[in-house]
């Protein structure tokens, strides 16, 4: 019993980008969309993903950057119970009253976290930007990188699947244009079939 030679095999497998008198134009230009968007898919998500990682890195070292923490003074007691969270149970800090001094020199009041039931004149930590106005803690070197690459991986994605989606339409177009094609075909040729069927 002789086994088929490999090289068979290979011929197989590239059938559709062989010579064949059974292919059609259409389908040459459907191989090509395919190997198009697959190409353009990986080349778009591998340049996509380090330059929206690289923007959301700049972006938050910026942020940091500008926040600085600042000592503040709680100007009233804290509340003793944590507000609830959306899933029911409490948070570990409470929002209460404080008052901090601006880099111009001025006394500013606002609304900060702190620790439930802490009295009035404890120091608390808060950030503010260069004005002196209170902003959110910055994210840590490590939460930055942590978004930074998750934003990276979830737009190279996109990329690549914007990329296939078009390829997937550009198929399914070529698809209704061989079936208005098989149609005008049939149209001509289907009564002249008829004829030879039925004598």
């Amino acid at each position: 019993m002789t086994q088929t030679p490999r090289r068979n095999a290979a011929r197989v497998r590239w059938w559709r980008w062989r010579s064949n008198p059974l292919r059609r134009r259409s389908d040459r230009v459907e191989a090509w969309i395919v190997l198009l968007s697959w190409c353009l898919a990986v080349l778009c998500g591998a340049l996509a993903a380090p330059v929206a990682a690289g923007a959301v890195r700049d972006a938050l070292a910026a942020e940091r950057a500008q926040a600085r923490p600042v000592s503040a003074v709680l100007t009233e007691r804290a509340p003793r119970t944590p507000p609830a969270t959306s899933d029911g149970s409490g948070g570990d800090t409470v929002w209460a009253t404080v008052r901090w001094t601006a880099p111009d020199g001025t006394g500013r009041t606002g609304r900060a976290e702190a620790e439930p039931a802490a009295a009035a004149g404890r120091r608390v930590t808060v950030w503010t930007d260069r004005a002196g106005a209170l902003v959110e803690a910055p994210l840590s070197a490590t939460e930055a990188q942590f978004q930074a690459v998750g934003t990276g991986v979830l737009a190279g994605a996109g990329a690549a699947a914007a990329v296939w989606a078009c390829g997937r339409l550009a198929r399914r177009r070529l698809d209704r244009l061989r079936l208005e094609r098989w149609d005008a075909e049939w149209a001509r040729v289907g009564p002249q079939w008829r004829r030879r069927m039925t004598g």
